[in-house]
């Protein structure tokens, strides 16, 4: 089976600096995820330069089929080593995760990354080799549901030197830190969150170092089948009702007609959800075996703005009106399958009926557009 990801980035950079010196890229390929994190050489404007340098030449060269021998031997000669201090120009650590969950790591002079899953860390196969006269580390495993990633710059390892902690928080208090905190329920972004402020705790709230952290939790799809509006031919409502209910994953309905259509064919009844009613949007509705079921063209018209404006998910999730769910429903999918109903409403003919209402096909497709955008899997049909 294929796994998703769900992906956290924190920075802190350091005291008194305008410019993180880490730097992070994802990059995404049809059939793989690729995470690149950077530490420059220093702090500041100038170790911002060396680490994005360094984060969009792996993330470009590998997106276009590159492979890591490729990459180093061109940053080999793009990043020097500097001749003072006997150091990289700048550290890196790169993770190729496959949809199918086969995962290469490799680090060059960057800390290990720690590999867990659910609360407990393991310890992948590593294999170590000269590239351009980089000495490299390779990792090579399979991910599954409740694997985690989590990749750090230096500066997390090195929190609270001669502060809380003499010898700093260092990479096995930090590893049992992970095995303590990891939950399943604890999505990616927000756990990276919680490490970036207990990093920035430790150094007295002045980061003596840029410090990154970047978490990668691999998981099962989640999966979204919709129907927006009837169908055009009446003889096709059993048809579209049928393929929503053998559909994978979360079941929605949009429209009011469109409900009473699924009802209709169910043999069960569509009560109104008082609770969710709102001043712009109408309420939801209940229906057994249906998660959501809402009012078609405002709603989709108002969870499209939220979706295009980046309304927070914790935001959405605290409303109750059909927009709000409706566009925290989609965000949280990875793979959304909607099947779209073509004939037209009469009631929205009417001419007072604000002119975006009128075109719920071009919301659609907006609906659609978005999505992709956003990362997801959309697949539609017509009828």
């Amino acid at each position: 089976m294929n796994i998703r990801l769900d992906y956290g980035i924190a920075q802190l950079k350091k005291y008194d600096e305008e410019l993180c010196g880490d730097s992070v890229e994802i990059v995404r390929t049809d059939d793989a995820s690729i995470v690149v994190v950077s530490d420059g050489l220093g702090s500041g404007v100038k170790a911002n330069i060396l680490s994005r340098l360094t984060v969009k030449t792996a993330g470009t060269m590998l997106k276009m089929g590159g492979d890591i021998d490729e990459v180093i031997e061109t940053l080999a000669h793009t990043l020097p080593i500097c001749k003072v201090r006997n150091l990289a120009y700048s550290t890196f650590s790169i993770a190729q995760i496959r949809t199918d969950g086969r995962t290469y790591l490799v680090e060059y002079d960057n800390p290990p990354v720690f590999v867990g899953r659910s609360n407990r860390l393991i310890k992948p196969h590593q294999i170590s080799r000269c590239i351009g006269g980089k000495k490299i580390k390779e990792y090579f495993f399979q991910m599954q549901d409740d694997h985690w990633l989590v990749m750090v710059s230096d500066g997390v390892l090195h929190a609270g030197i001669g502060n809380i902690m003499n010898m700093g928080w260092g990479w096995e208090r930090v590893g049992r830190h992970l095995e303590e905190t990891y939950s399943p329920q604890k999505d990616a972004a927000q756990w990276a969150e919680e490490i970036k402020q207990l990093c920035y705790n430790l150094y007295g709230e002045k980061p003596g170092d840029d410090a990154s952290i970047v978490v990668v939790k691999a998981r099962q799809p989640r999966q979204v089948t919709m129907l927006i509006g009837p169908p055009q031919n009446k003889e096709d409502d059993y048809t579209v009702v049928n393929k929503l209910m053998n559909g994978p994953g979360i079941k929605i309905v949009c429209g009011g007609t469109t409900g009473n259509i699924v009802g209709r064919v169910l043999g069960r009844e569509v009560a109104v959800d008082l609770s969710s009613n709102c001043k712009n949007i109408p309420p939801i509705g209940i229906l057994p075996g249906i998660n959501l079921v809402t009012e078609g063209a405002v709603t989709l018209v108002y969870a499209l703005e939220h979706i295009k404006y980046g309304t927070s998910l914790t935001e959405l999730k605290s409303q109750k009106d059909g927009a709000s769910r409706l566009a925290a429903a989609l965000l949280e999918a990875d793979d959304i399958h909607i099947i779209v109903g073509t004939a037209t409403n009469p009631a929205l003919q009417e001419v007072k009926a604000p002119a975006i209402y009128t075109y719920k096909q071009h919301v659609i497709r907006d609906l659609i557009a978005t999505l992709k955008d956003k990362g997801k899997k959309v697949t539609e049909e017509y009828y």
